[in-house]
């Protein structure tokens, strides 16, 4: 990855924070505040970012050190909106194959109501 916070400079500048990391299960969680909409509500968005950068460590770390992992597709569904507090993300591989990775992020708000269903896929390529 290009920069030296674990989840780039977007992932740093919104509070993302990593709790947990294998290529096998990925959580992090983010703060609301910070991360709205005009409305005052979670922006979806920020939810995807979220999601990206767990998905993305995920892949990077199932791919090893001469490869990189690069998102070729995300997907969100927005079930309820958060207004304050944090989101917690969850991310668990679906396929993790040897061009291929795919996980499954589940964020939640504090009271562990499901906030958000995301998929990602990512693309395993060399480094160089």
């Amino acid at each position: 990855m290009g920069s030296d916070a674990p989840g780039g400079d977007l992932a740093s500048r919104m509070g993302v924070e990593l709790v947990e990391a294998s290529a096998k299960r990925v959580v992090g969680h983010m703060p609301v505040a910070g991360n709205t909409q005009p409305y005052g509500l979670l922006h979806g968005g920020a939810s995807c970012v979220l999601a990206e950068t767990l998905g993305s460590i995920g892949s990077a770390l199932h791919a090893g050190s001469d490869r990189i992992a690069v998102g070729i597709e995300i997907n969100a569904t927005h079930h309820r909106s958060a207004t304050s507090g944090h989101i917690t993300g969850v991310a668990t591989p679906v396929h993790l194959g040897g061009t291929l990775a795919s996980w499954d992020i589940e964020i939640t708000d504090e009271a562990g109501r499901r906030v958000c269903t995301s998929r990602l896929t990512c693309m395993l390529r060399d480094a160089g």
